[in-house]
C-alpha cells in the first residue's frame, strides 16, 4: 500500500493517495499506513490531519471525525476549486486532532 502526508499549513496536513492493493485489503494495512501519517504529523508538530474520502467509516474507525468543508478553507480554495466536481464533491471531509506533539492519539 501507499499513502502520503501532504503539509497544507503549519498546523494542518492531509492524508493523500491512500491505496492498498485489492488482494491485500481487510488486513489492517490501510490503518497502519494512516497511523504512520499521524505519527509523522506528531513529529512535525502538526496538530490537525484531514482527509477527503469516500470511505468515511474507515477513517472514523481510526478516530477521525467528520467536519464541514468550510473548516478546511486552505484545501477548498487551493485544490477543490479546480476540480471538475466542485462544488458537488462526493468526498466527505474528516479530521483527526492530535492531542500532543508526540503523535499520540
Amino acid at each position: 500500500g501507499i499513502v502520503a502526508l501532504h503539509i497544507v499549513w503549519e498546523d494542518m496536513a492531509e492524508v493523500r493517495s491512500l491505496v492498498v492493493d485489492v488482494r491485500h485489503r481487510k488486513k489492517g494495512i490501510g490503518r497502519k499506513l494512516v497511523e504512520k501519517t499521524l505519527e509523522e504529523a506528531g513529529i512535525l508538530n502538526i496538530p490537525n490531519v484531514f482527509a477527503l474520502t469516500r470511505e468515511e467509516a474507515f477513517f472514523k474507525h481510526i478516530g477521525f471525525k467528520r467536519v464541514a468543508k468550510n473548516k478546511l478553507p486552505q484545501k477548498v480554495w487551493k485544490d477543490c476549486i479546480n476540480c471538475p466536481l466542485f462544488p458537488d464533491c462526493d468526498e466527505v471531509p474528516v479530521i483527526f486532532r492530535l492531542k500532543n506533539n508526540a503523535g499520540q492519539k
